[in-house]
């Protein structure tokens, strides 16, 4: 064979061999990496395997085996980029489905009304909570006016509130009442913006929130603040709120009878008005209070600018916050001078003689038992002191019962003048007196020469002239003047060896023996 021969028949078993565009695409086809392709991406990679076969198909001839492998493994990595894409793309599908469902879940079911209206206030899209707040189905809600769920009154508010949004362009807030179909009415809190969109008008997103029960709260502590108030107007007691340093936050305006206007105490002292005498013993009160939250009562003086004083009867209780803590001290108060007053005069008509003032039998009572006890206690002597005007009735006798009553008034503030101040001097009745000493000596015979040195300075108060000055409307001022004595009688005790009614009848028995003795005298009962 020729060369020329030869050359022509390799160039036709090439030929022969190259595979032309068809074959080639099928080639294709058959990789391994074509397997799970799907129908989409395999006609992508025929379309790219016939044009590329249709650009080399003049080439083939001169392709040898290992550049058709080359390029059907560039193929195949181009194949499995495109399935990588679309398993992305796939996920990513996957991805925004579920946050689409979980937004619509999310929008349906909050637990606060989503509403949206357009710039004629129609009704485009609510949510489950907003249709059942407004009382209707969401089918029904759609499309309609949003002012006719707004209770009249409050319709001019939100046409206020919408042009405040479109003017503004941020959150706007607002509390409105609306009214569902059955004409039942509620309050709600309408926060509400719009938000800008290139494919539509602007719309409004609002978002209704109940808040009928912190109505209902609001209300009910209004009303209890009306009743607080018309009770502290109109109560004669005095109310004061205090801060936690006892400082005025709110008087009642009964405070105006001792400070004028209460407005003017506000953020002052309270403690400042507060006799000095009794101030730090409220302020530990009131430290107590505010330390341990149980309010005490307290008797206090209140003084006065112009120097008077009143006798209070404060009681005081807290004002917790919503954590529990004390926040506030409530004081009230009363004036109890009157009272007061009065409690003392009946204890005067109880325990005092009216005319001397000196303790009467009751008191003096009290007085001795308490004596009999201390000298229990100490082994000291006390001393009872029966004493009788001398000739008193002949006084009384002449002159009469003024003059008598002047007598005797006198004669106990002698006395008096004779004693210790824990001594007691009472009237026993007429013209009789009793002397109780207490705390005088253990020993018997040093007790005796005290009670007598007391006796001598009774004799001497007693034996200066009286000088008496009566008068009437009928008779012009008379002076009488008058010498009186005493006799006396005195029982000693100790260790309570002996009753009351013992004591009390030896010195009266003492006294009438010196009487009999010639007046003016002290015996001592043995």
């Amino acid at each position: 064979m020729t060369a020329r021969k030869a050359v022509k028949q390799t160039r036709r078993r090439s030929i022969a061999a190259a595979p032309d565009a068809g074959a080639f695409a099928q080639h294709a086809s058959d990789t391994p990496f074509s397997n799970g392709m799907t129908g989409e991406l395999r006609l992508r990679a025929e379309a790219l395997a016939l044009k590329k076969a249709a650009k080399s198909k003049k080439r083939f001839e001169g392709l040898t085996p290992e550049a058709i492998r080359k390029t059907l493994f560039e193929l195949s990595v181009h194949q499995i980029e495109l399935e990588m894409q679309n398993e992305t793309l796939r996920q990513s599908q996957v991805l925004l489905d579920t946050a689409r469902a979980r937004y619509f879940d999310f929008y349906d079911l909050a637990p606060v009304g989503y509403c949206t209206v357009c710039t004629q206030l129609l009704i485009t899209e609510a949510n489950l909570f907003a249709a059942s707040l407004l009382g209707v189905t969401r089918s029904v809600l759609v499309k309609q006016p949003f002012l006719r769920f707004i209770h009249g009154n409050d319709q001019g508010v939100f046409m206020q509130f919408c042009k405040q949004i479109a003017e503004t362009g941020k959150s706007q807030t607002c509390t409105l009442r609306l009214m569902k179909p059955d004409q039942s009415l509620f309050w709600v809190q309408l926060n509400a913006i719009t938000l800008p969109d290139r494919d539509r008008a602007p719309e409004i997103h609002m978002v209704l929130n109940d808040i009928g029960e912190l109505k209902r709260t609001e209300e009910a502590l209004r009303a209890q603040e009306e009743f607080f108030h018309l009770i502290a107007e109109n109560i004669g007691d005095f109310i004061a709120v205090l801060d936690l340093d006892g400082r005025r936050i709110y008087n009642s305006p009964s405070y105006r009878q001792f400070f004028g206007s209460p407005k003017k105490l506000r953020g002052t002292d309270s403690f400042t008005v507060i006799h000095p005498d009794d101030r730090e013993r409220v302020k530990q009160v009131f430290r107590e209070t505010v330390q341990t939250g149980i309010g005490q009562q307290i008797v206090y003086r209140l003084q006065l600018a112009d120097g008077s004083s009143h006798t209070m009867e404060s009681s005081g209780s807290v004002i917790r916050d919503n954590e529990g803590r004390i926040a506030r001290v409530v004081v009230v108060s009363r004036d109890i001078t009157e009272r007061k007053r009065m409690e003392e005069q009946v204890r005067q008509l109880a325990f005092y003689d009216p005319l001397t003032q000196l303790p009467n039998r009751r008191l003096l009572s009290d007085r001795l038992n308490q004596a009999m006890a201390a000298s229990k206690r100490s082994a000291c002597y006390g001393a009872v002191m029966f004493l009788d005007l001398d000739n008193f009735k002949l006084l009384n006798d002449t002159q009469g019962h003024v003059v008598g009553d002047l007598l005797l008034v006198e004669a106990a503030k002698r006395l008096k003048s004779c004693v210790r101040e824990m001594d007691t001097v009472a009237r026993f009745g007429g013209d009789e007196f009793v002397l109780m000493i207490s705390e005088l000596d253990a020993d018997k015979t040093e007790s005796t020469v005290q009670v007598g040195v007391i006796a001598e300075k009774i004799f001497s108060a007693l034996s200066q002239p009286f000088v008496l000055n009566t008068s009437s409307e009928r008779e012009p001022e008379t002076t009488i003047e008058h010498r009186c004595s005493a006799s006396v009688g005195v029982a000693l005790f100790v260790n309570q060896e002996a009753s009351q009614d013992d004591i009390l009848k030896w010195a009266d028995a003492a006294m009438y023996r010196a009487k009999e003795a010639g007046r003016n005298l002290v015996r001592f009962h043995e």
